[in-house]
């Protein structure tokens, strides 16, 4: 019990930080794209997208680490490019030139809508049980409305708990689906960009 337990947190903190992390790709790229490319006229975009395009290695590393230690889900290392020597317009040059650093970008970006369906998905397969368990302790304290049917007596919350406890079984298999889902997109992801 104790074991399921600790799988289904687990679960649910992969899901939400996929939301998180897909959340922050998806800002961070998108500004600094939008900004770097905006200054290239002036020359200091240019250094600034180098700098961007060097931030893929490090966050698809840190995918295949988050999905092996959520999800349980052993994704081989994506390899680091090593850096060539000389002038940083040289550096630049590379980095900007190198498509699977574009790849990385889109395939870190799309995270974020991943990241969507994986929270709602994470609200209804656990938070929403675990509210309803919590019915016969909450109905007292908070007005609680079922499909519009107020649970207002102590008969009907005992109801809904039941049902939380039906909806908890049945969500931690469903749970275990989409993180597996999750899991193998952080793998098909990896495994695309090494080709």
């Amino acid at each position: 019990m104790h074991k399921r337990f600790v799988s289904n947190t687990h679960n649910m903190y992969f899901l939400f930080l996929t939301f998180i992390t897909g959340l922050f790709y998806f800002c961070f790229y998108l500004v600094s794209l939008i900004l770097g490319l905006s200054l290239c006229f002036t020359l200091i975009g240019v250094p600034i997208l180098s700098y961007v395009m060097r931030t893929t290695q490090t966050f698809v590393q840190y995918e295949r680490i988050q999905t092996k230690l959520y999800a349980d889900i052993t994704v081989e290392p994506y390899p680091e490019k090593p850096r060539i020597e000389g002038t940083l317009w040289a550096q630049a040059k590379d980095e900007l030139l190198d498509h699977r650093n574009w790849n990385a970008i889109s395939w870190l970006m799309l995270k974020f809508i991943i990241g969507l369906i994986a929270l709602i998905s994470a609200v209804f397969v656990y938070v929403a049980p675990a509210l309803f368990i919590l019915t016969p302790v909450l109905f007292q304290v908070v007005d609680i409305q079922l499909m519009g049917m107020p649970i207002d007596t102590f008969t009907k919350s005992l109801y809904t708990m039941a049902g939380g406890f039906v909806l908890a079984i049945v969500g931690a298999w469903l749970g275990n689906g989409l993180v597996r889902m999750v899991g193998g997109y952080t793998r098909h992801m990896i495994n695309r960009l090494i080709r």
